[in-house]
C-alpha cells in the first residue's frame, strides 16, 4: 500500500459527494493512473468497483444530481452515471475479494484501486513500480486472452502514456494476435483511431502491423503501408511550421459526433486500398462512417491533381469544390506521398522516411503554396466562392425548369466570377443566358 495519494483523486473534485458511496469502495483503473503519473483531463472519466448493489447506487447518484443514468450490463451490474463534465461508471466487484478483481485487469498499471474513505492505495501486482518505470506490464495471458482488445489496447495505451511494452508481454500479444479477429471491428477501430490522431501513434500502430494485430482489419497493409504513416506525420510538422491554421484544421475533429481528426483521414487512407471504390468497401467493413468514408475517398480521388504545376483557376475552383473540407488531410496526403517516392528513389536504405527531399519542397512552392494560401484566405473566391445566384433564382429568370442544367449553370457562373469576369447578380443571369443560347 502507498500512502501518497494525489490530491486530483480526493472525493472533493468529483462531480458527487463521497457520502454517495458505501464503505467499501474503490476507485480503479484509468483514473488512478493518471492521477498518480499527474496527468489532468479537463473531462473526468472515473471507475469505482463496490461490493454490492453497484446499480442500485449509481441509480441513488444519478436521481440525487438529476444526472444521465445508463444501465450497461444488467447482470454483471455495471452503470454509468453522466454528468456535464464527467462520467462515472459503478461495477460490482467480481470475485470475493478486491485483489481477485484486480488480478482480472489488463495490465498492471491499470490494476491499482484507491479508498477514498481510507485514503489508501491498494497495489498487488506492483503497478505502482510499473508507472515509475513507464512499463506496461500484462496482468496475464489468461487476461489478454479473455478480451482480445486488450491486445490492441495495449499499443494505444503505450502510445498515450508515452510507455514501452515489457518483452514478455509484448511476446505473448504476438502468441495470442489470432484472437483479435474475435473481437468486434468497430471497437478494434476506436483503438486504431487513437493510434492514427497523433504521431506518437505511429511507431505503436507500425508494431501492431509487425505483430500481427491489423490483419485481418487491413488486408492490403504492406511495410511501405505504415511507412507512409511516418511519412503523414513529417509532412503535417512542416505544413503547420509554414501554416499554423492548417496545422490547427488537421487537429479538428471530423464531425463533434466523430471523433477522427483529419490527420486521423490522411493517415486512414494510407492503410487501404488506393483504389478510392475497394477502399470504400474496406472501411464499410470496418464500420466507419459515411462522412470518415467520405474523406478517406476523396483525398484518393484527389491525390493526382495536388500534383499538377500551373492549375488554371478554372481548375482550381472544381479542385475546391470537390475537396471541400477534406482538403487539409489531402494536402498533407499529397506532401506525403510525394516525399515517400522522392526519398525511395535515393541509394540510401530507407530504415524510416528522411527528412523532406528538396524535390518535395519545390513541389509544396510550386503546387501546393498558392492552394493553401487561397484555402486559408476565407475570402477567397476561387476557394470560397459566394454565389452571386441560386438555382431558383436562374429558373425564374430563364423561364427554364428544373433540371441539371442548373447545377452546370452555376457551377459556370461560380467559374466566371472566380475569374474576374462577372461580380453582380444582374451579370451572372445574363451570363447564364448566354450559355443557354449558345
Amino acid at each position: 500500500m502507498h500512502k501518497s495519494v494525489p490530491s486530483t483523486l480526493a472525493p472533493e473534485n468529483w462531480p458527487f459527494s463521497l457520502e454517495f458511496l458505501p464503505q467499501p469502495a474503490y476507485m480503479v483503473g484509468g483514473a488512478v493512473r493518471d492521477a498518480i503519473l499527474g496527468r489532468t483531463r479537463e473531462y473526468l472519466d472515473l471507475d469505482f468497483v463496490i461490493p454490492s448493489k453497484a446499480v442500485k447506487v449509481a441509480r441513488a447518484i444519478a436521481h440525487h444530481y438529476k444526472a444521465g443514468f445508463v444501465l450497461l450490463d444488467a447482470e454483471r451490474q455495471i452503470a454509468r452515471v453522466v454528468f456535464p463534465h464527467a462520467t462515472a461508471d459503478f461495477a460490482q466487484q467480481e470475485g470475493d475479494s478486491l485483489e481477485v478483481d484486480l488480478h482480472r485487469r489488463d495490465f498492471t498499471v491499470n490494476a491499482i484501486a484507491y479508498n477514498p474513505h481510507t485514503q489508501e492505495i491498494i497495489d498487488p501486482l506492483q503497478g505502482y513500480a510499473d508507472l515509475q518505470q513507464g512499463i506496461l506490464r500484462m496482468v496475464s495471458p489468461a487476461n489478454l486472452e479473455a478480451d482480445p482488445l486488450r491486445l490492441m489496447r495495449g499499443y494505444r495505451q503505450a502510445a498515450q502514456l508515452g510507455f514501452t511494452i515489457e518483452p514478455t508481454t509484448q511476446a505473448a500479444i504476438c502468441s495470442l494476435a489470432s484472437h483479435i479477429s474475435k473481437v468486434a471491428a468497430e471497437r478494434v477501430r476506436v483503438e486504431i483511431g487513437y493510434l492514427l490522431s497523433n504521431s506518437q501513434g505511429t511507431p505503436w500502430i507500425t508494431s501492431a502491423w509487425e505483430d500481427g494485430l491489423l490483419a485481418p482489419f487491413f488486408k492490403n497493409a504492406t511495410r511501405e503501408n505504415l511507412l507512409k504513416l511516418a511519412a503523414v506525420d513529417t509532412a503535417a510538422a512542416l505544413l503547420t511550421q509554414n501554416w499554423q491554421q492548417l496545422g490547427a484544421q488537421l487537429q479538428k475533429y471530423v464531425r463533434d459526433s466523430i471523433k477522427t481528426t483529419w490527420l486521423g483521414i490522411a493517415k486512414l487512407a494510407c492503410l487501404v486500398n488506393p483504389d478510392p471504390e475497394l477502399a470504400e468497401i474496406e472501411l464499410q467493413k470496418l464500420t466507419y462512417s459515411r462522412a470518415e468514408i467520405r474523406g478517406v475517398t476523396t483525398a484518393l480521388k484527389l491525390l493526382p491533381q495536388f500534383q499538377v504545376v500551373d492549375m488554371s483557376l478554372r481548375e482550381q475552383y472544381f479542385l475546391f469544390h470537390d475537396a471541400d473540407i477534406v482538403f487539409p488531410a489531402t494536402a498533407v496526403l499529397a506532401v506525403a506521398l510525394n516525399n515517400l517516392v522522392e526519398a525511395m528513389s535515393g541509394d540510401k536504405p530507407l530504415h524510416s522516411v528522411v527528412a523532406i527531399t528538396e524535390e518535395t519542397k519545390a513541389m509544396i512552392c510550386q503546387v501546393l503554396a498558392p492552394l493553401i494560401n487561397r484555402y486559408l484566405n476565407p475570402d477567397d473566391l476561387v476557394a470560397h466562392p459566394t454565389p452571386l445566384v441560386n438555382g431558383k433564382e436562374l429558373i425564374i429568370a430563364l423561364d427554364i425548369p428544373a433540371s441539371p442544367i442548373i447545377g452546370q449553370l452555376l457551377r459556370e457562373v461560380g467559374v466566371a466570377q472566380a475569374e474576374g469576369k462577372i461580380s453582380t447578380a444582374t451579370e451572372a443571369i445574363a451570363f447564364a443566358r448566354q450559355l443557354l443560347d449558345a
